[in-house]
Formats: structure tokens, C-alpha cells, sequence
């Protein structure tokens, strides 16, 4: 007798999470004739595993059960080989999603990369629906197995189909995950006492006087020994606390900004079930989560419903309902941008928390981020509705109405903050956004902003399908798909509240106010077909054509065609195979595919839409320009408009096998690509200044991506009660310039031959251990162009090109002086590991997810170059303690000849920061992704009291990393737009949870 808890094949390219207990002999007949109808959901229809001859990984439920994830994209990370991942500059910010490609950058001058996701056959986004709804996930790769939908989908497409009703009892699942989250990757900043003496030594080292006295160093010292009680003192002459340099406090800042661990809920229900004719499944899901942020409200709640039934109208006519909505209420200091992560590090441990007096003390970024608050409210629904007509079987039409509206509502306030003097007086502050918003002491704004979207889709395709006796099938499908989309906002602000306890615009009296508004809207039209053709399952043909509009070029630019073709050849089903005898039988799948198909991409525009006008520049009372002494009016000539702007065209071409074997026991992927893009919208040539205007961007350049990925998956079992599972990925790509309008070969644009990424930098020798060297070094390298005062500490360069000095020449690949190209920054070798196991009842399962090449120029990174900058932009972390000190040094830390970082050096310590060979760090990285530990009661005791299933299981996320980067940076954070780890730090989730099905 059959006692599985669930039984999922280990797909082609799928994660999956297998409880298998023995079976009898009919069972595993049952089992193989399952595997060789394995159905993978493909554009506009679904095929047999075992016949598709595009390159498509998929991801089932499996995947996603269970982990403490935001959303379905965190989810996805490393399960499907050729898909990449990138925080950007919102880090672990609870509002903030990955951004994510297949196959890495597909344009340099479309507006996106990114591969089009289709819920359910609708257009959608990933981060509004519930993981716990998702019951398989199919990603298109090739242009073969995603030109069916043509302008679209140039870089890939991500199907995702949700869970449905079925026939049968209808059954009720609840589950309950409780989170703990703590920051994973906090730099650790100086002690008070080894700041002061890193930033004396750095402004020693410039020649400038000490930045802390003996005095404060000694106040310092006390403080940290516990001997004083208060942290600051009085400041007669300005009747003020002293801070910075003569402040003697003890605080690490990040420590103080960010709290130890925070609680999540989440809640889901869901029911399903059905009758013959008619079968539904509802589900609720609401998801609680407080930030990592100590200070104002961080935090975000997310109410998800979704409904599905499906009915039986008539013999030959069937109904499919869909409905979806999705609130997401965000909250946090509006204050917590770029410049707060950028100031955290700047904030120098000897500045105090609050005064002796309590309050909070003017200088830190406390107040600004208690005065200041942005709630976001975004609301999404989604109603489609199917008709399936069947007059014949093998004959279905299928027609789809679709329609998505999403309102976003961001009102942002900030409130006046004040400072304390010692005795208590309060007075009005600035506040600093880093954007001049406020910049009057008690100043105040409010700020409201509202989005509305509005998304129609219409596809209607009909499909024959025909088997004959003689092996030959065929499948042919027809259709059209059409698309509209609507959006419009509203902004305004304004200044001044009469009151904080109403913060609304109408509630403001100020001079500053600002409204505007935008409307766009665009739409496309297609119509499609594909032939699919097998013969006895051993010769697979497909053909894909589809013939395209777009509204967002100008009439004459606006229609386009992309075909697509694939082959197979399943080599197992070969008369010569079956007579390989035992070896021949345990293979069941080795199937060679080639494709090549041709996309176009219409995201040319950074606007979202073809500029058809561009309005003048109009300046009053512009102060340039004088008349009788007076400033002016002005009006510019408007930017120039390409009026031949078109599709990008996308052309792939796509070789692979999949092996199948030991009764898919094993399974093995494999595929190697070639993707042009021609046509990428680029700056056009350069033209005289007198044109008045910016020369227009128009399709004058082309790119090449080479990569492959392989996928490998092995099920087993010891003896009866032991099951185990284990699915690897790894995928590569890189991208080169083939076509581009830089005929001198400029180093600081693209040029032919360039790989997106490259490192261009110095070569340096080492860091000088004396002045001597120093010296004798300049003698033949001449460093003058790069900064002056060499000594002992200081970088020496490498003369590459042997004239003596050291320099970029003309910056050109022709004339590059002594830079050449020493990394790059491409994530390289993308893997994910997934392995789970099985003993009567327990389950363990841990997935590993990571990068295996990648270059980091951590010279570039602010955090990274400690107290080498203007003394107010340093900062100082225990890493930097391994600064270089001479021999004779009187720091109380002792000389450092073999450092890693050069000498500190205020103002002039850029000099030895430029991008080189020494600050090139190796940003590969494996990380523990999820450990996920379970039991499941035995279903003899649920029987009992009416439960079907009933799990209960721990499981943590980002549990550990293994990496040679510095420790100030998370390799996957090191993207932040103020620079690597100046963003919201991952966190680390602990989780228990329990599953209960009845």
C-alpha cells in the first residue's frame, strides 16, 4: 500500500523536496508511466515533459514551502540555473525586491533586462502573490520556448501557474510560521579609544594637528573604564554639549541604529475541493513583519486573497474564474534613504546617544528619523475570466479576458525637529534630507503622491491536437493576444504645517509647494501560431511565428516578425538503444535540442513609451542672461527626436541534452547559448555644441552573450524508511560589445570588445615600508599625477607602458598609459544547491546558494577607505586597524609594516585608493540559504482525530556565508547605490512553524 506524503518527480531543472516511502510493484509501474507523462507548463498551453526541445527549468511548490521569504522572488534565488539575482540599493528593506534577469543583461540601452512574468497567463508581479498560492514555476530560457510571446519577451519569460480546485472532499490547510529576524552583517565599528587614535594618526600624517587632545584621550580611556558617568560636558562658549572631537563617548553605531531581532507572523488558509462539474480553491494570507530599524515605525503588512473555481457550463464548454487582491501597507522614517545608511558609518563613536540631560543630542540621525515618516499603500486586483470551448476532442479554443488595476498611495511627512541646549531650552533645528528639502530651522513638509493602473489583456488561441496509429502527432495552435495599458499620477507638496497632530496637505501654510501629474499609457497587438510535431517521441520539431505592434514607436517602426525553431532527437527511443540491453533500459531519456529564434525588444525608452514631443526649456528671471542690467526670460530648443527609434531585435540560438535515468533517478540538463542583441539604443555621434540641442539616442549598437547551465538531480533510497534528494545548478554568461559609436575607443564609454564589467585599473607593487623606498621608487616611477607628499605607507605603482610616469594616457585603448584591465565585476559561475532528506516521519533539508567568480574594486566602496577622505566624510572600523605604521612609530598600537591598508591620511589619502590591483577583492561567496528541520505525524494518529496532515518544523534563513571579502561588506549588498554596504542590511530569519491539513 502506497504511503507517500508527497510525491513530486525531480523535474528537469526543478528544486524539489521528496517524501517517498516504500511502494509495491504496481506503484512504481504507476510511477513510470507518471514520468513519462510529466506535463511542464509552456507558453499559451502545457507539453510532455519528454517533448520539449526549448531550454525551460522548472520550479515546484517544494521549493518554496516552508522558507521564511517576503515573497516568491527571494524564493526563486539559486533553483533555477540561469536566472540572477540583485538586491540593488534597497538591500534588506522591507519594501525592497530583487531585481532579477535570465541569462544575465540582455540590452545596454532598453530600459530593462528583465523577463516577463505571467501569473496564471496574466502579466503580474512576483512580490504580490502569496508563496504559499504557487504550485509550479516554469522559466523560458530561449527564444524558442518564449517567442510566442513576441515583443514581450526578449530576455525570457517566468510562467507561474497557482493551485486550483480538484475533485474530491473538500480539504482545509492552515499554517502558522512565526519569524525572529536579526541583521545579518553589521561592520563593526572602532571602540572610541582606537578612533582617537586612528584619526590622530591620520591627521599627523597630513601634517594637520591632532584631532583628539590627551585631554580627551584620557576622558576617552575614563568613560570606557567606567570612572565617568556622563559621555559629554557643557561648552560655555557656544552654551552647547561638546561633541565629535571633544566628546567621550562609547557607541557603536550600528549596534544602536539596528535592533537585535524582531518578530514576523504569518497566517494562511485555504480551502479546496470540488464536485464533477465544478471544482474551487480560496486561499487568505496575511503576512506581519516589523524592520530591523530601532527608531520610528518599520514595518510592513501584507493581505492577500485569491479565489479560483472552475465549472463545466456545458459537455463541450468550461468556465475558469480567477480573482486576486493584494494590499501591502508599508511604513518607515522617510529619512532612511542612501544619506542615512551613508551617515551611519560617519557618526563617530565618541558622540553620544543623548545628552547628561536625556535628550536626544542634535547631530545624530535619531531626530530626523522619529520627525519623519513615509507610508506606503499599494493595492492590487486581478479578475480573469476563461471561456474553454471542446466541440471535438483534440480541438479546444480557449478564450481569455484578463484585467489588472493597481492604486499606490505614498503620503511622506516630515515634521520639525528641535535640539536641547544644557539647560533644557528647545530650539527649532534644520533638518537635512541631503536634498534641500528642509532648510530652515522648524521647517516641515508634507508630500502625496498617487498611482493608478489600469491592465487589459485579451488572448484567444485555439489548438488542435492529432495522434495517429502509424507515431506521428502533431499539435498546431493559432491565436491573437492583446494588451492595453493605462497609468496616471499625481504629486504635490507643500511646506509648513499649522499643526503636527494633522499632517496633511491642506493643513500647511507655506510658500514652497509643488504639484505635477503624468499620464502615459501604451499598447500592443500580436498574432501567433506554433506547430508541434514528434514522431514516436524520438524526432521533435517545433515552430513558433508571431507577428507584432507596438504604440510605443512612430508609425512605419511599429510592426515586426520573430520566428522561432527547435529540434530534437531523444536518442532512448532509438530501435539500436533498446538493444543496449541493461544499460539501454535504465536510460529512458537522452534527448539532444537545438533552437534558434528571433525576439524584439520595445522597452527602448527609459520613459516606458516612444517620446513623440519634447517640450522647451523655459527659465524665468533667468540671472545668465542680462538685459539693461536685469535678469531675463529665457526658452531652449527642446532635445532633438529620432524619427527612426525601433525595436531592438534579439536572435538565440540554443544547444542542449537532457538525460534522464534509473528511473529518473537521476537527471541530468545541460545547455550552451548564443544571444545577439542588434539595434540597442545608444547615444548617437557627437555634433558641433552649436546644434543648441543633445544629440538623440537611436539604434546604432549590438552585444553578444555567451554562457551555459547545467542542472543535475539525483533521488535515492537506503533500505525502506531513508529517502534523500539532491539538485544542483550552476550557469555562466558573459556579455560583449560588438557595435558602438566610440571611434577613439574612450575607456570611460563602451567600445567594441568591451565585457560588461570590466575593471580598468593600476597595478601596484606594494605599499612603501620606509621613506628610503619611497624614495628610490619615484626615481623611475613618477607619481606625480596621481598626488604629491610620497612616503613610507603610501602605494607604489607599476610603470606598465615604460615611460617612466605614471598615468592614464589619453584613456584610450589605443593610448591607456599604465591602467589595463584588471577585473570584472560580473557575477560569474552562479550555483545553488538543494538537498533534502527523509526518515519515517522527520525531515532535514538545506539549501546553498552562492557565486563562484566575481571581482569586487573595493576602492570604490566609501566604507572601505576608513579615514582616507575628508575627515568628516571618514570613518573607522576594526578592520582598519591594520593600517600601516613605520618602525618608530609612538602609536600605542605598535608598528605595522606588512598592513593590509595604507597609512591614514585625511584629504590627501585618495592617492592611494585609485582603482588598482591591491583593492581588488574576490566577491565569490557560498551561503547557507535555508536549513529547514520537520516532523509529520503519523498518519495512523491523524486518522484518529479527522486530520489529514499535520507538520511542524524549524527553519532558519541566511544562516552562514563563506567568503574572502572584507568584513565590512555582505557580498550580496555590495551594489548600493551610495556605495557597497551603504544600504539596509539582509537579515537572518529564524522560524518555527506548523501545517495543518483537514
Amino acid at each position: 500500500m502506497k504511503k507517500s506524503i508527497n510525491c513530486i518527480l525531480a523535474v528537469v531543472l526543478s528544486s524539489t523536496f521528496t517524501l517517498s516511502f516504500a511502494q509495491s510493484k504496481k506503484d512504481t509501474a504507476k510511477t513510470k508511466e507518471k514520468e513519462i507523462e510529466e506535463v511542464v507548463v509552456v507558453g499559451f498551453g502545457k507539453q510532455k515533459k519528454v517533448n520539449l526541445t526549448g531550454s525551460i527549468s522548472s520550479v515546484s511548490e517544494k521549493a518554496i514551502e516552508g522558507r521564511p521569504v517576503n515573497n516568491v522572488v527571494e524564493a526563486l534565488q539559486g533553483t533555477a540555473a540561469g536566472l540572477n539575482f540583485n538586491l540593488g540599493a534597497g538591500g534588506g528593506q522591507l519594501n525592497n525586491t530583487k531585481s532579477f534577469n535570465i541569462r544575465g543583461t540582455g540590452s545596454i540601452g532598453g530600459n530593462s533586462s528583465s523577463p516577463l512574468v505571467l501569473i496564471d497567463g496574466m502579466e503580474g508581479d512576483l512580490t504580490t502573490l502569496n508563496p504559499r498560492d504557487v504550485e509550479s514555476i516554469s522559466v523560458l530560457k530561449d527564444a524558442a520556448a518564449s517567442s510566442i510571446y513576441g515583443s514581450r519577451a526578449p530576455f525570457g519569460v517566468i510562467l507561474v501557474t497557482t493551485k486550483q480546485g480538484k475533485k474530491g472532499r473538500t480539504t482545509v490547510s492552515y499554517d502558522l510560521m512565526t519569524r525572529f529576524s536579526s541583521p545579518l552583517l553589521l561592520p563593526k565599528m572602532l571602540n572610541s579609544e582606537d578612533f582617537a587614535y586612528y584619526f590622530n594618526e591620520a591627521a599627523k600624517n597630513s601634517g594637520q594637528s591632532q584631532v583628539f587632545s590627551d585631554e580627551t584621550l584620557q576622558k576617552i580611556k575614563d568613560y570606557r573604564a567606567g570612572k565617568l558617568n556622563y559621555a559629554t560636558e557643557w561648552k560655555a562658549a557656544s552654551n552647547d554639549w561638546k561633541q565629535y572631537t571633544e566628546s567621550f563617548a562609547d557607541v557603536d553605531w550600528f549596534q544602536q541604529f539596528y535592533r537585535k531581532w524582531v518578530p514576523s507572523t504569518e497566517h494562511n488558509l485555504a480551502v479546496r475541493g470540488g464536485a464533477e462539474k465544478i471544482q474551487y480553491y480560496f486561499s487568505a494570507n496575511w503576512l506581519g513583519q516589523e524592520g530591523l530599524m530601532r527608531y520610528n515605525q518599520d514595518q510592513q503588512d501584507r493581505y492577500s486573497i485569491n479565489g479560483k473555481i472552475s465549472a463545466e457550463i456545458l459537455p463541450s464548454l468550461k468556465l475558469d474564474y480567477n480573482t486576486r487582491f493584494t494590499r501591502t501597507d508599508y511604513q518607515g522614517s522617510a529619512y532612511m534613504d542612501g544619506l542615512f545608511f551613508h551617515n551611519i558609518a560617519r557618526r563617530w563613536p565618541t558622540l553620544p546617544v543623548t545628552d547628561p540631560n536625556g535628550n536626544y543630542l542634535y547631530g545624530n540621525e535619531i531626530p530626523q528619523l522619529e520627525g519623519s515618516l513615509r507610508k506606503n499603500q499599494s493595492d492590487v486586483l486581478t479578475q480573469q475570466l476563461a471561456l474553454i470551448f471542446e466541440p471535438i476532442k483534440g480541438w479546444e479554443t480557449r478564450a481569455e479576458f484578463n484585467y489588472k488595476t493597481e492604486n499606490n498611495f505614498i503620503h511622506t511627512q516630515y515634521l520639525p525637529i528641535y535640539k536641547y541646549d544644557p539647560n533644557g531650552n528647545i530650539t527649532p533645528a534644520p533638518y537635512n534630507t541631503g536634498w534641500g528639502l528642509i532648510d530652515k530651522a522648524g521647517g516641515s513638509v508634507i508630500q502625496e503622491y498617487a498611482w493608478k493602473q489600469n491592465f487589459f489583456n485579451t488572448n484567444i488561441y485555439t489548438t488542435y491536437h492529432k495522434s495517429l496509429e502509424s507515431g506521428h502527432d502533431f499539435k498546431i495552435m493559432v491565436g491573437m493576444q492583446s494588451e492595453l495599458n493605462k497609468d496616471r499620477s499625481l504629486q504635490a507638496s507643500r511646506d509648513m504645517l499649522y499643526s503636527i497632530g494633522v499632517p496633511t496637505i491642506n493643513t500647511t501654510y507655506g510658500t514652497n509647494d509643488d504639484v505635477s501629474g503624468g499620464y502615459g499609457h501604451w499598447a500592443t497587438f500580436g498574432v501567433f501560431g506554433r506547430l508541434n510535431y514528434n514522431y514516436k517521441q524520438k524526432y521533435l520539431l517545433e515552430v513558433n511565428t508571431r507577428y507584432d505592434g507596438t504604440s510605443r514607436f512612430l508609425k512605419g517602426q511599429r510592426w515586426n516578425w520573430f520566428p522561432s525553431v527547435s529540434l530534437g532527437w531523444n536518442v532512448a527511443n532509438e530501435g539500436f538503444w533498446q538493444k543496449l540491453g541493461g544499460f539501454g533500459e535504465k536510460v529512458r531519456e537522452f534527448k539532444f535540442r537545438a533552437s534558434y529564434g528571433s525576439l524584439g525588444n520595445q522597452n527602448t525608452s527609459s520613459l516606458g513609451w516612444y517620446p513623440f514631443f519634447q517640450s522647451m526649456n523655459v527659465g524665468v528671471n533667468n540671472g545668465y542672461w542680462l538685459i539693461g542690467g536685469l535678469p531675463t526670460n529665457t526658452a531652449s530648443i527642446p532635445n532633438i527626436i529620432s524619427a527612426f527609434l525601433t525595436w531592438e531585435r534579439v536572435t538565440t540560438w540554443n544547444y542542449g541534452f537532457d538525460l534522464s535515468a534509473f528511473s529518473n533517478r537521476l537527471t541530468v540538463n545541460f545547455d550552451i547559448f548564443k544571444r545577439k542583441t542588434y539595434d540597442m539604443v545608444a547615444p548617437g555621434i557627437e555634433l558641433p555644441a552649436t546644434l543648441g540641442a543633445s544629440v538623440p539616442s537611436y539604434n546604432n549598437s549590438d552585444m553578444v552573450s555567451n554562457g551555459f547551465e547545467l542542472q543535475i538531480g539525483w533521488r535515492g533510497k537506503i533500505g525502506s524508511d531513508f529517502t534523500y534528494n539532491l539538485n544542483g545548478v550552476l550557469s555562466d554568461a558573459r556579455q560583449k560589445i560588438t557595435r558602438y559609436n566610440n571611434d577613439i575607443g574612450d575607456l570611460n564609454k563602451y567600445y567594441v570588445g568591451r565585457y560588461l564589467g570590466e575593471i580598468w585599473g593600476y597595478t601596484s607593487r606594494g605599499i612603501a615600508k620606509s621613506d628610503a623606498e619611497m624614495a628610490e621608487w619615484l626615481k623611475t616611477h613618477d607619481q606625480s599625477r596621481l598626488g604629491a607628499n610620497w612616503a613610507a605607507g603610501d602605494i607604489m605603482y607599476e610603470d606598465l607602458n615604460g615611460d617612466g610616469k605614471i598615468d592614464t594616457g589619453a584613456n584610450t585603448l589605443a593610448d591607456h598609459g599604465d591602467i589595463s584591465i584588471i577585473g570584472n565585476s560580473t557575477p560569474r559561475y552562479n550555483f545553488g544547491l538543494n538537498v533534502s532528506m527523509a526518515y519515517k516521519g522527520f525531515d532535514l533539508g538545506f539549501f546553498f546558494q552562492g557565486t563562484g567568480k566575481r571581482d569586487i574594486n573595493v576602492a570604490s566602496q566609501p566604507y572601505f577607505l576608513g579615514a582616507n577622505t575628508n575627515m568628516w566624510q571618514s570613518a573607522g572600523f576594526e578592520e582598519h586597524l591594520d593600517y600601516f605604521r613605520p618602525e618608530n612609530t609612538t602609536n600605542p598600537l605598535g608598528p605595522n609594516l606588512d598592513s593590509y591598508y595604507t597609512r591614514p591620511l585625511f584629504d590627501q589619502g585618495g592617492k592611494n585608493y585609485y582603482t588598482q590591483t591591491r583593492w581588488l577583492q574576490n566577491g565569490a561567496y557560498v551561503r547557507l540559504k535555508n536549513l529547514q528541520f520537520g516532523y509529520s505525524l503519523p498518519q495512523e494518529m491523524l486518522n484518529k482525530i479527522g486530520v489529514n496532515k499535520l507538520r511542524i518544523y524549524i527553519s532558519a534563513e541566511n544562516v552562514f556565508t563563506i567568503t574572502k571579502m572584507s568584513k565590512i561588506f555582505d557580498p550580496e549588498t555590495i551594489d548600493g547605490s551610495w556605495g557597497g554596504g551603504k544600504l539596509y542590511p539582509l537579515s537572518r530569519v529564524i522560524s518555527t512553524g506548523i501545517s495543518l491539513t483537514f
